[in-house]
């Protein structure tokens, strides 16, 4: 019996950067639309409309005065936030509607209308803060989905684990004394941004609610899966999330232009059946995938179908297999993800 996995598309998200030479283009959207287009991929899917989020929701992260300031770009051809990320004419409405398909993707999984749920929305979120624009992100799509989930669906436990390449450094400090979002991150290190060390534990009532796994450069398949099972399976187990959220980058991918991993679509795979997993121990099955970097459009591609496939439980990620590739990394003399654990130990009983 396959799950009932929904996707939020639209080819709004087009808009953001029509006619701009930038690595986070249009076009990654466009060859995801046409690979669920295909034959062996059409009507697969239950498709989650997206909306428009209001103020009020954008600003359960970002403050007024900076949605002002991005809504002040409306209309204008070009707009520089920061040194890597920029608007076009509809980039604000974009940027909107991104919030809205993920908050309605939110809404979808709650109310039991599909079982989860991938949000191919852009421009993506994990770097943005509370006041400003970073790293190609404009709005924190999945930090605006975690306040929006407790406050709406009154839920007191989230887990927000992330993949991407980079540090989400914005979703770190937004919840970096919140013990109500448990947030993951395994990243290259060092890269852009330079945050996500070891030492990057949150503070006050949510310390060790944020933990790290700076990856060195060329982790492969092995070495993902074993920090993801080594560390953050047996952390989840205890804290029990009522939801998880994954910013979901793939310039992990091994032709990345921007990246020097090793991750390969069977990889993400793995990765997905791991957190599938953590979500029907915790959660009811309850996980949404929000679109975030990947930039090698083929890989990006291949890769997003191995996870909707994983997701819809059409492809089933071998335990054995798994087994047998977090050995191939406990052969590394690799020490990050044992003194990850010594780090995280004291909140958590698990190691």
């Amino acid at each position: 019996m396959f799950r009932k996995t929904g996707i939020v598309r639209d080819d709004r998200y087009l808009r953001h950067g029509a006619g701009f030479f930038h690595p986070e283009s249009p076009q990654r959207l466009e060859a995801l639309h046409a690979m669920l287009d295909l034959p062996d991929m059409a009507e697969k899917f239950t498709m989650i409309p997206p909306r428009y989020a209001t103020h009020e929701e954008i600003a359960l992260v970002h403050s007024p005065s900076y949605i002002d300031w991005i809504a002040q770009t409306e209309g204008q051809p070009c707009c520089t936030l920061d040194p890597d990320t920029q608007t076009t004419a509809d980039s604000y409405d974009t940027a909107k509607l991104a919030v809205g398909g993920v908050l309605n993707a939110v809404d979808a999984i709650m109310d039991g209308r599909v079982d989860n749920a991938f949000a191919l929305i852009r421009p993506p979120g994990h770097h943005a803060d509370a006041d400003h624009a970073a790293g190609f992100c404009i709005f924190n799509n999945v930090a605006i989905a975690a306040r929006y989930a407790l406050g709406r669906h009154q839920l007191s436990r989230i887990l927000i684990a992330d993949w991407d390449l980079h540090h989400g450094d914005g979703t770190q400090t937004i919840f970096y004394g919140d013990p109500k979002v448990l947030y993951f991150s395994a990243h290259q290190y060092p890269a852009y941004p330079g945050t996500g060390s070891i030492l990057d534990l949150g503070h006050g009532d949510g310390l060790r609610y944020t933990i790290n796994v700076p990856l060195k450069a060329g982790s492969d398949n092995a070495m993902y899966v074993k920090a993801f099972r080594s560390i953050l399976l047996p952390v989840a187990r205890q804290f029990q999330p009522e939801l998880i959220l994954l910013s979901a980058g793939f310039d992990i991918h091994h032709q990345d232009p921007l990246g020097d991993m090793k991750v390969t679509p069977s990889g993400f795979a793995a990765l997905t059946r791991i957190l599938l997993d953590i979500a029907d121990a915790c959660c009811q099955g309850r996980c949404l995938a929000v679109l975030e970097g990947g930039y090698h459009i083929a890989g990006l591609t291949e890769s997003v179908k191995a996870v909707l496939l994983e997701m819809r439980d059409e492809t089933h990620f071998a335990e054995d297999t798994l087994d047998r590739l977090e050995y191939e990394a406990e052969q590394s003399k690799d020490q990050t993800i044992r003194w990850v654990q010594e780090k995280i130990a004291p909140a958590w009983n698990v190691f």
